[in-house]
């Protein structure tokens, strides 16, 4: 295998390339299902109103995408391979259920025209995170931190429904996520332990890295739809 220049790369550079093509493997397969259930729900508009139309079920739906993210990331590695993909697959198609209801509220091609602003910009900002020899980490602390304030920010705004303080954090939102794209890149490349190399454990890996850029797609998506979507009529 060669890498960019034409040079032979080593066993290890070829091992961390082998590995971050399979977590965009999940990552992208994860995507595609998301994005095909909320394409199928959008052409059975029925089926977005009706779920619209339960609160309790629309929440509860969210409440079972939280606790597979959460027990995905923090139980990954305690699971078999087969049951965290079971999980993130689950959680994938579930976040295309829940996410079809921007089609009640954005046109069709304002979601489509935020999809490839986020695919630009989140290619981008993963390029730049496998490829720079900056260590991302302090970086990535206080994005954390961040995204902590913006977490309780909209939640507090979903009480006082202040327009200003929705649009800051949207804003704020595509900014952390798109320097998050870069750290959790970077971040990847530090997962593969060399002796679990096509065992159970680097799957799991793999899916781990694939949840954390998946997470970031998504959100980065939902900001950049907030700011240059064109609501239906």
């Amino acid at each position: 295998m060669m890498d960019a220049g034409g040079y032979p790369l080593s066993a290890d550079q070829a091992e961390e390339r082998a590995f971050i093509v399979e977590v965009y493997r999940w990552m992208t397969g994860g995507l595609a299902l998301t994005g095909g259930v909320a394409l199928y729900m959008a052409a059975h508009p029925a089926s977005i109103r009706a779920l619209a139309s339960q609160p309790i079920l629309f929440y509860g739906l969210m409440a079972i995408e939280l606790l597979a993210v959460f027990g995905l990331a923090a139980f990954v590695r305690r699971m078999s391979s087969a049951t965290a993909s079971f999980v993130f697959l689950g959680y994938a198609a579930l976040n295309g259920v829940t996410l079809s209801s921007i089609f009640l509220v954005y046109t069709q091609s304002s979601i489509a025209s935020a999809f490839f602003v986020t695919a630009g910009t989140f290619a981008a900002m993963s390029l730049y995170g496998w490829m720079t020899k900056r260590d991302l980490t302090s970086l990535g602390n206080l994005l954390f931190m961040a995204l902590i304030g913006l977490i309780i920010a909209s939640f507090a705004n979903l009480f006082f429904k202040n327009s200003t303080v929705y649009w800051i954090t949207t804003y704020a939102g595509v900014l952390i996520f798109t320097g998050l794209t870069a750290y959790d890149t970077q971040k990847i490349k530090g997962l593969l332990n060399p002796s679990d190399e096509g065992t159970e454990a680097e799957t799991k890996e793999a899916i781990s890295g694939a949840l954390a850029l998946y997470l970031d797609f998504i959100n980065l998506f939902l900001d950049i739809l907030q700011i240059m979507g064109r609501r239906e009529d």
